[in-house]
């Protein structure tokens, strides 16, 4: 048996009105709130995941960080992930807020940079990513507790750090992915952890191996994270069957409209994930665009359009050449997250050496 590195296996908790038993089909004790949300965090520490992202909307769903201060006293392993959208709040504010939580958390705070439009205003994708990568020098300059003194195009700041420190005192965690040369280059410039969404296995390397480059011109390294969905079930005939129902009462026009509610919907990550489902339909293998990797999950869902499907062998096989293309860290959903969250964690987790990840700093 091939000995791995460990790595850091995540669940999600469905913040955006993101969970169903049929995709399309709402249903009201599935959409998010408090209890479910919280319940499926508290099934995915129980259940011994490392990490769990909190995933970011406006016009869907909970607030991350609101919702991730209410879960903290809750968990007593597991690492958040809380997604904060890059231009919604005043860089200090933030920083205060984050390393309270990290505070609350007792250190396991984890952070997903996300950069898309804001509600209600449209920005080409060159000034965008320039405030991103402002809000990410930023922050991550306070959250360290260093004073910032910047003049910058978004961020005109001269301020000391707040009192409230991480229980570190460094920054922790920035996880943030795009595909676009634009994103890539920020994530090379300021990210820790640089996630993409499912592709075909030749895709995924050559995206490693472009910010490979990337982040060594910038004298910097950078760990990889894979973001997917994943059906797991006793057999892979049992596994295709459970894809297929969870389609099974799709509308097209209502996932074309689910689609689109999501702020960054014409994204060039996005629109890889389509012409992967493009791909899919073209073959000979229902929406598979290549062995147990199935797009029909993205007919209804912007961003990660694709799923792991197959048997507990076939899932852990597909994970473990990831992992042997040297992807550190995974994110995993399913729908309902909870029950999905149960299954692999039963079939598949405890036959991955797994821990929260851990930086060279």
């Amino acid at each position: 048996m091939t000995q791995r590195p460990d790595a850091e296996i995540s669940w999600f908790s469905a913040l955006c009105d993101d969970d169903y038993r049929f995709l399309g089909v709402e249903d009201p004790a599935l959409k998010a709130s408090w209890p479910h949300c919280r319940d499926i965090a508290l099934a995915a520490e129980a259940n011994g995941f490392d990490n769990i992202l909190l995933p970011s909307g406006y016009t869907l769903g909970m607030d991350s960080i609101a919702f991730a201060g209410g879960i903290a006293p809750l968990l007593e392993k597991m690492r958040l992930l809380v997604a904060v959208r890059c231009g919604e709040m005043w860089v200090p504010q933030l920083a205060r807020q984050l390393a309270t939580l990290d505070r609350m958390l007792g250190g396991r705070l984890t952070i997903n940079i996300i950069s898309s439009d804001m509600p209600g205003q449209t920005l080409d994708s060159t000034p965008r990513y320039q405030r991103t990568l402002e809000t990410m020098q930023t922050l991550r300059a306070l959250l360290n507790g260093e004073p910032v003194s910047v003049d910058g195009e978004f961020i005109k700041l001269d301020i000391d750090p707040p009192r409230m420190a991480t229980r570190s005192g460094n920054c922790p965690p920035f996880y943030f992915g795009g595909l676009s040369p634009q994103a890539r280059d920020t994530a090379a410039q300021a990210a820790d952890v640089f996630l993409m969404w499912p592709d075909t296995e030749p895709a995924v390397q050559a995206i490693l191996d472009d910010m490979r480059q990337r982040a060594t011109a910038y004298h910097r390294s950078l760990k990889f994270g894979y973001r997917a969905h994943v059906i797991v079930r006793e057999t892979e005939a049992q596994a295709r069957q459970a894809a297929d129902q969870l389609v099974s009462k799709l509308d097209a026009e209502i996932g074309a409209e689910i689609r689109n509610k999501s702020l960054d919907s014409q994204s060039i990550g996005v629109r890889r994930q389509a012409e992967l489902r493009d791909a899919a339909s073209a073959g000979n293998d229902g929406d598979f665009v290549e062995p147990n990797l199935w797009t029909g999950v993205g007919r209804a869902r912007s961003g990660c359009g694709a799923a792991i499907v197959g048997d507990p062998d076939q899932v852990l096989a597909k994970i473990n050449r990831y992992r042997d293309m040297g992807i550190d860290a995974f994110i995993l959903s399913g729908y309902p997250h909870k029950d999905e969250c149960d299954l692999f964690a039963r079939y598949v987790l405890p036959e991955i050496n797994h821990a929260p990840l851990a930086l060279d700093r």
